[in-house]
């Protein structure tokens, strides 16, 4: 009887204990949980998942695989035209325009104030862009501006990112993106 009353006590607050601490993982109603395919209009999409078979010939960390061969192989080849400019495309889905998101993704330092907190940056989907790999496409990457800025400890963590999406093309010596936001909230990624 003891164990049945301390069950009743005890199953409610555990309950209530995991929807309390699974909120922040939650999206917040305001904003729309959105993938990175999501911004890629469906013919840059259908083009990139469909690659022109010969890169599938060419061994990872071969010669053939250095950029400047794959960008000559691709110049003789006009076969591949559409992926090409997929891998290149600033083309945007308008409806995202003015949209209030929620997105994870890696953060590309641009700008840090005196604090040497970071201001401006590009949001990207895979670490390392821009920085050890090339850029993703220009749809596939967010310039991002902070007014209180985020403390990145580590490049490799990612961050959910909240804020009002706009389809302004930004370029610096970086990267070149397609999206703009403002944010208003920035916060480590938490499965």
């Amino acid at each position: 009887m003891t164990q049945l009353a301390s069950a009743k006590f005890w199953l409610p607050l555990l309950i209530i204990t995991c929807l309390t601490m699974t909120q922040p993982l939650l999206a917040d109603e305001n904003y729309e949980l959105v993938d990175w395919v999501d911004l890629m209009p469906d013919d840059d999409l259908e083009a990139l998942m469909n690659p022109p078979e010969y890169l599938d010939e060419i061994e990872d960390g071969s010669m053939e695989d250095q950029i400047s061969s794959q960008l000559l192989g691709a110049l003789e080849n006009s076969a591949d035209d559409r992926y090409q400019q997929a891998l290149t495309s600033a083309k945007v889905k308008p409806e995202y325009d003015q949209r209030p998101i929620r997105l994870p993704g890696f953060i590309v330092p641009v700008e840090m104030n005196e604090q040497q907190l970071v201001t401006e940056f590009f949001l990207v989907p895979f670490f390392g862009a821009c920085i050890h790999y090339p850029p993703p496409p220009p749809n596939q990457i967010i310039y991002v501006t902070s007014k209180e800025g985020v403390a990145q400890q580590n490049l490799y963590d990612p961050y959910w990112v909240e804020g009002t999406l706009t389809t302004t093309i930004t370029e610096n010596e970086v990267a070149v993106s397609a999206y703009s936001m403002a944010a208003d909230n920035i916060e480590l990624y938490k499965e």
